[in-house]
């Protein structure tokens, strides 16, 4: 929870008058209305609102997925986008450790042991990646690949790194081109985590032959809570979440992840979360009762400030993606609670069409 809350007082975005009374001035310009028709192929972007793996129980096995890997592969993306924070963005925090150094321990990986072996730090890894890819092979060799994972994470892409590992034989995962014992054991233990960047994003970018994964969150909005308002901040949240739609949603979460082992069981769970319903539940159980929160600091307005401010950040991340090439097919996968956002944000973009999940998972 205190996660959750971290970076609330960032911006100082939410002041207790800030918000006008009634709707306001409402904008002419709707660029949700001004789509298209591109010439060529549309954008994509399927959404998929995931569980956090880590979280399943302990009837939770891999092989669990493979009816969900089988519907998002016969969807085809062409591009994956996960819910990881950038190299670059890492090696930014690294240099503000004032402001960042709770969320660098958090979601930032240690690149150094990388760096020694291929002798790159994180923007020159980054741009070698990109070199790579630029004349990447049609066939490329085992060496390549290993020569490219070590590169990726030495550029802190730890998921793309992932992607290369996988694609290799079993017997070609080894400490070579750059490749040390240390990073082979790395990618070799990581492959065994209960990550939906690995078991969903990276096993599907394999498998579709795809050589890297998109990592899009962004943490740039967080901020250490002050000490002398830590307590009292995380109490007026925590008094937020306690109501009837946050039990709702729990009761609702027991049956699923109770079936989990069964056959489709995990596949329910993907159903379940990325319904149409889920959306205002999510709304009404977390970020629309913060917003209400009544202390006099206003905690919640602040949570809901660092929340839209991330999930913005987010899909300007996967814009970016997806500008690079038009005709772009993008698979976005990410918490569950930024999925709502997720789509009505990126519903704004001219040049952007959802795809519904719920049609993919059937």
């Amino acid at each position: 929870m205190i996660g959750r809350i971290r970076g609330m007082f960032i911006l100082g975005l939410c002041s207790a008058s800030a918000l006008a009374a009634g709707t306001g001035y409402q904008p002419p310009f709707h660029p949700d209305q001004l789509k298209g028709p591109p010439a060529g192929r549309p954008n994509e972007v399927l959404v998929l609102g995931s569980p956090h793996l880590s979280g399943m129980p302990d009837t939770f096995a891999p092989a669990q997925l493979e009816p969900l890997l089988e519907r998002l592969a016969a969807w085809k993306p062409e591009a994956i986008a996960v819910e990881a924070v950038s190299g670059l963005q890492c090696d930014y925090m690294r240099r503000n450790p004032a402001r960042y150094a709770d969320s660098v321990s958090s979601y930032c990986v240690d690149t150094g042991p990388a760096q020694a072996a291929t002798g790159l730090d994180v923007p020159a890894a980054n741009a070698e990646a990109e070199r790579l890819l630029a004349q990447w092979p049609a066939t490329p060799s085992a060496a390549q690949r290993r020569r490219l994972a070590a590169v990726w994470l030495a550029a802190g892409e730890r998921n793309s790194a992932v992607v290369q590992w996988l694609r290799l034989p079993a017997e070609q995962r080894i400490a070579a081109d750059g490749m040390t014992d240390a990073l082979v054991a790395f990618l070799d233990k990581r492959l065994q985590r209960r990550d939906e960047s690995v078991l969903v994003a990276a096993t599907l970018a394999a498998r579709l032959g795809l050589e890297r994964v998109w990592a899009v969150d962004d943490h740039t909005a967080d901020s250490p809570t002050p000490k002398e308002v830590e307590k009292a901040a995380a109490d007026a949240i925590t008094k937020a979440w306690d109501n009837p739609y946050s039990k709702a949603r729990a009761a609702a979460d027991i049956p699923l992840y109770a079936n989990v082992a069964q056959p489709d069981g995990l596949l329910a769970i993907y159903r379940a979360y990325n319904a149409p319903e889920s959306a205002m539940q999510t709304y009404r159980s977390d970020f629309g009762a913060a917003l209400v929160e009544p202390s006099p600091q206003a905690f919640g307005r602040n949570y809901v400030g660092y929340w839209e401010t991330r999930n913005l950040r987010m899909v300007a991340n996967i814009r970016d993606v997806v500008g690079q090439t038009p005709g772009m097919r993008l698979l976005a996968i990410v918490g569950a609670s930024h999925k709502p956002y997720y789509e009505a944000y990126l519903n704004l973009m001219h040049d952007v069409q959802l795809v519904d999940a719920e049609d993919v998972l059937r």
